[in-house]
């Protein structure tokens, strides 16, 4: 099929990749480029797209697919802050940091104060080919928990509880209990495969396959 050059610093994103790439035939191999640039934008899918363009000069051959994957915190009360900015804002503010704005926001309504941590974890999956390129989009609805909880995962894992699952993977019904639960605990205190049920690269990674699939039987009934 095809080689695609994952341009990604972290190891495990490429294991991802491959777990859901390398059955359909494609050969995903990590690329590391110094001074890739991210533009001051408000959707994921602007950076990835910058990314793209930069990185495809590095191809070692032009018939190659590139991918990168972009993700980001988005809470509700905060304007969708950290956002695109969340690297940055983790490694100024971090997880406490973040704690520490929303408790500026805290209200006497309990019913406000739960608002008021709404939050969603969205990734986008982005695939340069010969052909076109491609978009993915993947998104875990959720909120912040007040503390820290956990020691995995990595990121804001800590601070984020997703929300319950139903019996068809959509997010349940604030309140409601769901199918697949972490029962109230954040990412970093449960375990991998647990997580994995949730994930938005996944979902992204998934939404990028059915587009690619797509494209496969236009190509072949033209």
């Amino acid at each position: 099929m095809a080689r695609i050059h994952f341009l990604t610093g972290n190891a495990g994103k490429v294991d991802e990749a491959v777990h859901h790439l390398a059955p359909l035939g494609h050969d995903v191999v990590q690329l590391s480029i110094d001074g890739i640039v991210e533009p001051q934008a408000e959707e994921l899918e602007t950076v990835a797209r910058a990314k793209l363009e930069q990185a495809k000069a590095h191809l070692p051959d032009p018939n190659d697919w590139l991918m990168v994957e972009d993700a980001g915190l988005f809470v509700e009360a905060l304007d969708g802050f950290p956002g695109v900015y969340s690297s940055y804002a983790l490694s100024t503010l971090g997880c406490h940091g973040l704690l520490r704005l929303l408790d500026h926001l805290h209200s006497e309504d309990l019913h406000v104060e739960a608002g008021l941590r709404r939050a969603e974890f969205r990734a986008v999956a982005a695939l340069m080919t010969p052909q076109g390129t491609f978009i993915g989009e993947g998104a875990c609805l959720g909120r912040i928990a007040p503390a820290l909880d956990g020691e995995g995962g990595f990121g804001f894992d800590p601070v984020f509880i997703p929300r319950d699952l139903d019996l068809s993977g959509q997010p349940a019904e604030i309140g409601v209990q769901g199918e697949v639960s972490t029962h109230g605990r954040t990412f970093a205190a449960v375990d991998m495969d647990l997580k994995g049920k949730f994930s938005h690269r996944t979902e992204a990674l998934q939404d990028l396959l059915a587009q690619l699939g797509t494209a496969d039987e236009a190509a072949s009934a033209s």
